[in-house]
């Protein structure tokens, strides 16, 4: 196990709360909380941070995901435990955690449409970059 780098938290409090206030906007978002955290988990797994996949992991357990689909989620295409909507979402998670290869193609954003209002596609994208973000200071600074 790394050693903490800096508390970033304590260090930059302004800008860690502003983050913090855009997740309990979220939190009121129609995508409800076990959706973002799905999404949350699989940006996580791609980014390999550690200390947030524990937590998003034992949040959706708390929320009630069956074991087996929080054991599936880095093969979602080629499970069958996801709903279409949970898919697309999946699909524009990683369409945007690669955006430096994929750059946000009609193909994944379209499928969105089918599933979400365009506020909820807003949040989703809100909810992508947020936890980008948080991966990136938990990783860059060994928590």
């Amino acid at each position: 196990m790394s050693t903490l780098r800096l508390p970033y938290w304590t260090l930059s409090p302004e800008a860690y709360q502003g983050f913090m206030a855009t997740k309990k906007a979220l939190e009121k978002s129609s995508l409800g909380k076990s959706l973002i955290e799905l999404v949350w988990l699989r940006m996580s797994q791609i980014n390999g941070c550690a200390f947030c996949l524990e937590m998003h992991s034992k949040s959706l357990r708390g929320d009630g995901i069956d074991t087996a689909k929080l054991d599936s989620v880095a093969g979602w295409r080629v499970s069958e435990r996801f709903t279409e909507r949970e898919r697309a979402a999946l699909a524009w998670t990683e369409s945007l955690t690669h955006v430096d290869q994929t750059h946000a193609p009609d193909t994944d954003f379209e499928p969105l449409k089918a599933h979400f209002s365009d506020a909820e596609i807003s949040d989703l994208c809100f909810a992508i970059a947020l936890m980008s973000a948080f991966n990136r200071l938990a990783i860059g600074m060994r928590q």
